[in-house]
């Protein structure tokens, strides 16, 4: 699977989890010239407390386009270390 955004490749890993039809991708396969802190956060009733990414690509910002469970609820552990996008980020085999 790829993830991307603005024409550059975010993440691609052969190893996704799909939870909720959000492909989670590893930790490991995001490229990390693209992503920035966000401090923004929310919380899911199962999951827990998801964290954001931003991303910036060629100076333009995509806010909050990335989340991960850093500390997950045990019913959620398939996401831990994982990270998922959305907000016109392509996914896609």
């Amino acid at each position: 699977m790829k993830a991307t955004w603005n024409g550059k490749v975010i993440a691609q890993s052969d190893d996704t989890v799909v939870v909720e039809g959000n492909h989670y991708f590893p930790d490991s396969a995001l490229n990390r010239d693209y992503v920035t802190f966000s401090n923004h956060k929310t919380s899911c009733p199962w999951k827990g407390q998801a964290s954001y990414y931003s991303l910036i690509v060629d100076g333009e910002m995509n806010a909050d386009a990335a989340w991960y469970y850093a500390d997950p609820r045990p019913e959620a552990e398939m996401v831990k270390g994982r990270v998922a996008f959305w907000k016109g980020v392509k996914v896609e085999a």
